[in-house]
């Protein structure tokens, strides 16, 4: 299955007062991994929500080291389980040395009138490849 790696670098809006990156900001970052990885494999984002929903069913993660203001760190992003109707993502988030930072996942699934319903194909057969 797919996997990326986005460049990136604290930034001062990322950071909190301690000058680390503030916790809620690695969800931002799991949803742009999440966009980042599906353009990748040639889906369009648009084209699937026009017809079906994506809500995002659970996420965590966990703190591992500190990630510090201006720091460049690397986000690894692949897809952890395709269900029959479900992506669950997962994260890892490495520091300059490499060392392992954050990890985390997310789970979304795939809706049409507010009901689950399975994956389009053209999505599954994207993310099979």
């Amino acid at each position: 299955m797919p996997t990326i790696e986005l460049k990136r670098r604290v930034r001062w809006a990322d950071a909190d007062p301690a000058f680390r990156i503030n916790f809620p900001r690695y969800f931002e970052y799991f949803e742009e991994g999440e966009s980042e990885l599906l353009r990748a494999c040639g889906v369009s984002l648009l084209h699937q929500g026009s017809e079906y929903g994506f809500p995002r069913v659970q996420a965590e993660c966990t703190f591992k080291r500190v990630l510090a203001l201006d720091a460049e760190f690397v986000m690894r992003v692949s897809i952890g389980k395709l269900g029959r109707s479900s992506i669950r993502y997962e994260y890892q988030f490495f520091d300059e040395a490499n060392e392992l930072a954050a990890e985390g996942s997310m789970t979304i699934v795939a809706t049409k009138d507010g009901k689950s319903v399975e994956l389009p194909a053209d999505l599954r057969a994207a993310l099979t490849d």
